[in-house]
């Protein structure tokens, strides 16, 4: 099934109880909140389907990964109540992953950002590339990650995230790797690709039941994100209105 407008694609393909769940957008991966809104809705769907045991999930393309939040939509929210949805629809993609009775395999092939960051960490086990570097340069224009924050901090805990929030700069695939956001980095797509496929194909010959049993045990004590990510969402929601992120927004549009 394949679902395409200008908000970007999503295409779900499924044989032999994986799936292969792929969103895609001409700005470098990034998401606009119809496309969160179209993967929160699929992940949900694969989560009740009996024909499903393991869900890769990829992003098109050979470049970034994913960019994170919709550049344009961001500059273009005007209220907190506009403010605080987008940002939401983030908090329902984590919520999704979280609750989705699949095993979710990460196809992590290029640079995440943002959002990004946040997606890769909510796989329950993200493989990469070399090329697979990630930033969380939300302060640098007023805001910061809240939404993700438990996501990330989850896998690589707190002290690795406040280093990534402070410092806003690139850390490497392997640095990634060494905090546990990775499970594994590769060298090129092709070995990447090789190592999903033998994976997944793995997990899908075991007890499906075992699987979603074992999923919830890795997810346990994160039932308040039900409340928590759209806590988060309106913090973010109201700084990204403020004077200051207006400012550096319309920079670095410019």
């Amino acid at each position: 099934m394949t679902t395409q407008n200008q908000n970007g694609t999503l295409i779900t393909t499924i044989e032999n109880k994986i799936v292969i769940l792929e969103f895609g957008h001409p700005a470098s991966n990034s998401f606009p909140i119809d496309l969160l809104d179209r993967l929160t809705n699929e992940l949900n769907s694969l989560s009740n389907n009996p024909d499903v045991s393991v869900i890769v999930l990829k992003s098109s393309g050979s470049g970034a990964f994913c960019a994170g939040a919709s550049f344009d939509e961001l500059i273009a929210v005007s209220n907190l109540e506009e403010a605080t949805k987008f940002f939401s629809g983030f908090a329902n993609v984590l919520n999704a992953m979280r609750t989705c009775s699949k095993i979710i395999i990460g196809r992590i092939h290029g640079k995440a950002v943002g959002g990004g960051v946040g997606i890769a960490a909510a796989c329950d086990y993200a493989l990469a590339t070399n090329e697979s570097a990630i930033k969380l340069s939300e302060l640098a224009i007023g805001i910061g990650p809240f939404v993700i924050e438990p996501a990330v901090t989850r896998k690589i805990g707190k002290s690795a995230m406040a280093k990534m929030t402070l410092e806003t700069e690139w850390k490497t695939a392997f640095w990634a790797n060494q905090k546990g956001l990775y499970a594994k980095v590769f060298e090129t797509t092709t070995e990447l690709d090789t190592e999903i496929t033998a994976f997944a194909n793995k997990l899908a010959r075991y007890n499906p039941e075992a699987l979603a049993e074992i999923k919830k045990v890795f997810w346990e004590g994160t039932e308040n994100w039900n409340t928590l990510l759209y806590q988060r969402a309106k913090i973010s929601g109201k700084l990204v209105l403020s004077d200051f992120s207006r400012k550096a927004l319309n920079q670095f549009k410019k």
